[in-house]
């Protein structure tokens, strides 16, 4: 590990300058450079200190309820949150800014940058989600006996192909963690395959399952069978409407339920929707599907709800970069989902729910509509679809309270 110290930190000194140049060359500019070289202000948290890392968005929505159980189970212990990515900070910050008692990027796994980093924070555990392995941050909390666990881990095909090839570092590295709690059996077997210690990794389950029903409901006319499109984005809405005239000259009991993830685009909405002539109406005028085909969801705080009622859902954000929404929160009501092909931000979930028929993913519009037709038309089909949903989530659950009790166990 000495070595490996030595040559990381001169590959980086000299890789360092090339990086930020190309960086602004590229127009995108750098974040959080200075506080993961370990450059930040120190924030006196005292010597109880839980720390979270996850790397970028779907990590960090992943740990959300995690970090709230974890607040509520340790009162006298302050919460670190790092995260890898600008997108990963900013949504750190915004779900987690008044739980979290510090929020910053992760250092550098080089070991000028982890020792200042861990100084400053002084962690009394370290849980790290997915599955990033960081052979000096390992090596330096094993040095100074700080518990370090691997939470919800999870391992992709391509990245275990590569890894096997390394076996004999990684088992080293490897070696220096507490525990390595991964989402699934395949994923244990992989961790041990590329040098876990098999007594040290066990299935914990996937966090993101964390999901509950919300207490509230919203009322509708149980004839109607209601399609929603959640948290659209730009491109999405024209995508969705058109399929929707389409299908309802096949279906006439269906409604679509569209939420916009911006509700500034409204106005942008209601024009697309005019110039289709569709007839439509808006929930924040209380207007009805008994005289609209089409409700504007443009009210804030009640699409997780309105899942409820809906017979599938298409998750936006996945036809353009953004990466997709969250689809538990349509499955948790065994209602089935559909997405395009842009789904990063949740690829685990996917992963799972595909192999059933609680989800599907679409490579094009023309294949989205395909789809929604089978389930409008096959009532077995989608019998079996909701069935799915129940069993996915009944497999999944209880990760969250893994956590807790290893953490009761060591603090």
């Amino acid at each position: 590990m000495f070595i490996y110290g030595i040559l990381s930190t001169l590959l980086f000194t000299i890789l360092l300058p090339v990086y930020y140049i190309v960086r602004v060359f590229n127009g995108k500019f750098l974040y959080g450079w200075k506080e993961k070289l370990g450059f930040f202000k120190h924030p006196h948290l005292g010597k109880k200190v839980i720390m979270y890392h996850g790397v970028s968005v779907g990590e960090v929505i992943a740990l959300e309820n995690l970090i709230k159980a974890t607040k509520a189970a340790f009162p006298d212990y302050k919460i670190v949150v790092t995260t890898g990515t600008k997108t990963g900070q900013e949504i750190a910050k915004k779900r987690l800014c008044d739980i979290a008692d510090y929020i910053t990027y992760f250092p550098f796994d080089i070991p000028s940058c982890v020792y200042r980093f861990l100084k400053k924070i002084g962690p009394s555990v370290v849980l790290i989600a997915e599955t990033e392995i960081w052979p000096i941050f390992s090596d330096n909390c094993k040095a100074q006996n700080i518990p370090l666990y691997t939470i919800n881990g999870r391992m992709s095909d391509s990245t275990y192909r590569l890894y096997r090839v390394f076996r004999g570092f990684f088992k080293h590295v490897l070696a220096n963690y507490t525990e390595i709690l991964t989402q699934s059996n395949e994923d244990r077997n992989k961790l041990i395959a590329i040098g876990a210690p098999p007594e040290k990794t066990r299935v914990m389950k996937n966090l993101k399952f964390d999901v509950k029903k919300s207490d509230k409901i919203i009322k509708t006319d149980n004839n109607f069978r209601i399609i929603i499109a959640g948290s659209t984005h730009k491109g999405e809405d024209e995508i969705v409407l058109n399929i929707f005239k389409r299908l309802k000259n096949e279906f006439q009991d269906i409604k679509l339920l569209l939420a916009p993830r911006h509700i500034n685009r409204v106005p942008q909405i209601k024009d697309l929707i005019t110039k289709l002539n569709i007839q439509f109406g808006q929930r924040s005028k209380n207007e009805t599907f008994t005289d609209n085909d089409v409700i504007i969801l443009d009210t804030i705080g009640e699409l997780g709800k309105a899942y409820s009622i809906c017979y599938f859902a298409f998750i936006g954000g996945s036809f353009n970069k953004t990466g997709g929404h969250n689809p538990l929160e349509a499955v948790v009501y065994s209602k089935p989902v559909i997405s395009g092909p842009s789904i990063h931000n949740f690829r685990d979930i996917y992963w799972i729910l595909t192999r059933t028929k609680a989800g599907k993913i679409v490579k094009s519009p023309h294949e989205m509509e395909d789809y929604m037709r089978l389930m409008l038309s096959d009532n077995e089909f989608y019998k079996n679809a909701c069935k799915d949903c129940e069993e996915v989530f009944k497999d999944q659950q209880g990760a969250l309270n893994v956590v807790i009790d290893t953490l009761k166990g060591i603090l």
